[in-house]
């Protein structure tokens, strides 16, 4: 069994989704610590002006080693997105087909008072829409002590994991010898290869939202998350 074990994110790029999708389960990790200009509050989209950045406001102040499943948000927010992001694809070629739905996500969003609930609410959702059957859980179902790769490996052997699927950043700090002592092979996510789409607003950028794949490409889009690399 395939797990990953990952932070949670506002509105993903792509390469998040397809890292999910190829594991048997997902952990959202977020009884680890908030860290300030993360993509844990913020995202890009593509407009008219270049990748702009959409950032979810939270209460940092006072508190600097919260947990990102304790961080709350400052206030009013959603509505400022959504006309966002209502502005920047409204030409988009399936625009009409997702904007009802990703509007009522911004209206559940709303509503909610802590980041990490904020996320998990695109994460399924955006999940959902490209076909991902993935099994999610919250790292608060496998408790687990230690730091780093201690506290990795914990859940990844409470879960009932053989296989960990691991993005590239985390090379400079993962100790992929302690995995493998424990019987759980490591495995290395790849985001080579992407292929391109009909974008709007000037050259391709790959490192966007997914939202902008799902507007642009329809219910094509889980195609584009092969990759030819």
């Amino acid at each position: 069994m395939r797990i990953c074990i990952i932070q949670s994110c506002y509105i993903p790029w792509k390469g998040f989704f397809d890292l999910i999708r190829s594991c048997d389960e997902y952990v959202i990790f977020d009884r680890v610590q908030y860290v300030k200009r993360h993509w844990h509050n913020r995202n890009l989209i593509k407009t008219a002006n270049g990748p702009t950045w959409l950032t979810i406001p939270v209460v940092v102040k006072g508190r600097f080693e919260q947990p990102i499943d304790e961080v709350e948000i400052a206030g009013p927010w959603a509505e400022k997105h959504w006309r966002a992001i209502a502005l920047a694809y409204r030409r988009a070629a399936f625009f009409d087909d997702f904007a009802e739905v990703v509007k009522s996500w911004y209206e559940q969003a709303e509503r909610e008072k802590r980041l990490t609930d904020v996320n998990a609410i695109f994460l399924h959702g955006i999940a959902g829409l490209l076909g991902i059957g993935t099994r999610m859980t919250r790292d608060t179902a496998y408790p687990a002590q230690g730091a780093k790769t201690e506290r990795l490996l914990a859940i990844a052997r409470a879960a009932g994991a053989d296989r960990y699927l691991s993005g590239p950043s985390a090379r400079d700090y993962f100790d992929e010898e302690m995995f493998r002592a424990a019987g759980v092979t490591t495995e290395w996510m790849s985001y080579r290869g992407y292929p391109e789409y009909t974008q709007l607003h000037g050259d391709f950028v790959h490192e966007v939202s997914a939202l902008d794949l799902l507007f642009n490409t329809g219910r094509e889009a889980a195609r584009y998350l092969e990759r030819n690399a």
